[in-house]
């Protein structure tokens, strides 16, 4: 079975740490299971910005604006923020927080 249909049947438990404000996001592609990063990191001002690490937003096809992951992270609702981006065609195998 490959990494992308494992983690769509047994999501991973993710941990985020109490006030954080640097997440790293692992995912895996549905297309072969290639890996990305995301990063959601807390600005000047204590917003958090998701940084797709040089890919554009759009080619993870997540039915979400952008604007509204960050939005739920500022609310600290990383529960949501996280099925919001396993709605795309990437799944979330494991996170970093700081």
């Amino acid at each position: 079975m490959d990494k992308y249909v494992e983690l769509r049947n047994n999501k991973p438990v993710l941990n985020v740490k109490k006030d954080a404000k640097d997440i790293v996001i692992h995912l895996v592609s549905c297309m072969c299971d290639n890996k990305y990063t995301f990063r959601l990191k807390k600005n000047d001002n204590g917003e958090f910005r998701l940084n797709t690490m040089g890919y554009a937003y759009s080619n993870y096809q997540i039915p979400h604006e952008k604007y509204e992951i960050e939005w739920a992270a500022d609310e600290k609702d990383f529960h949501h923020v996280f099925s919001m981006i396993n709605k795309g065609t990437s799944v979330i195998e494991k996170i970093y927080s700081r």
